[in-house]
């Protein structure tokens, strides 16, 4: 609509050098901080739990506010913004079951890929230690993977990424699965790869039918607080090692109910609304 309050600005590779650009200089001018700091008050503040977190979070501020400014205000003459508004009541009892569906299937595929072995074993072994790192403090990591990942990486991939590359004319499920793959690598690992390209395709899914970034949003921050609780009381991120069931049974029933109640919200009860 070009009464729209909402730009219509595209996405190209420029856009993903921009964003590159504000990340890097985001998580940069955290790390000088750092530095001058430790130079005038003897303390290294990256050895503080909530160092990574201000940095991640400086990053994805910057790369946002990079792409509002560079690209989207010089060629819409508005400021970025999106839709939060919720929907009714009835769609979320369709769009949550679908995302628990996919997160089961998920898990059942990246179970597949191997830990051990000469390049898996050490990649593995680096990529837990990783994740030890995040998940020490388990409040910090509610704030990081609950609040703060969905918010910014709904931001981008969906919102920025997704809606840019539909504005500038790629087919919808194209677009979907273009801003999915580049979720998955900037995870920078397979294991996460399999899990955020799948998820990611359920998320835009929603998005571009609601054409609201609040429901990506809630399901992605869902997704991401189930495995904080699975990390947090089961010390793993495994639905089938929490309730004690096969790998079998988890994707039988994360089949079922993503392809139920994806037909419920794609086919038999269309869910349309539009931006205004």
């Amino acid at each position: 609509m070009e009464n729209s309050r909402y730009p219509k600005f595209t996405f190209t590779w420029i856009g993903g050098l921009v964003l590159l650009a504000g990340l890097m200089v985001g998580t940069m001018s955290v790390s000088f901080f750092s530095t001058i700091w430790k130079i005038a008050f003897k303390e290294n503040l990256q050895l503080r739990d909530w160092f990574f977190m201000l940095t991640n979070a400086a990053g994805f501020v910057t790369a946002i506010a990079f792409f509002d400014f560079i690209i989207v205000r010089p060629t819409t003459k508005k400021k970025l913004n999106f839709s939060f508004s919720p929907t009714n009541f009835y769609t979320y009892l369709l769009i949550f079951p679908m995302m628990i569906g996919m997160m089961f299937i998920a898990e059942f595929i990246t179970a597949q890929i191997p830990t051990t072995g000469p390049f898996f074993g050490k990649y593995y072994e680096f990529f837990s230690e990783l994740m030890n790192q995040i998940t020490y403090d388990p409040v910090l990591m509610i704030i990081m993977t609950v609040i703060m990942a969905p918010i910014f990486e709904e931001i981008i991939f969906r919102g920025i990424i997704q809606k840019g590359l539909m504005n500038k004319g790629v087919a919808p499920w194209k677009a979907i699965i273009y801003a999915s793959v580049i979720f998955g690598l900037v995870h920078g690992n397979p294991w996460q790869f399999v899990g955020a390209v799948l998820l990611g395709c359920v998320l835009g899914l929603v998005y571009y039918k609601t054409k609201s970034l609040l429901l990506p949003m809630l399901l992605h921050g869902f997704n991401n607080l189930c495995s904080s609780l699975l990390i947090t009381y089961t010390k793993n991120e495994s639905f089938s090692e929490a309730f004690k069931v096969s790998e079998w049974i988890i994707l039988a029933v994360g089949i079922v109910l993503f392809s139920l109640f994806c037909y419920l919200f794609t086919t038999k009860y269309k869910v349309h609304y539009s931006e205004i």
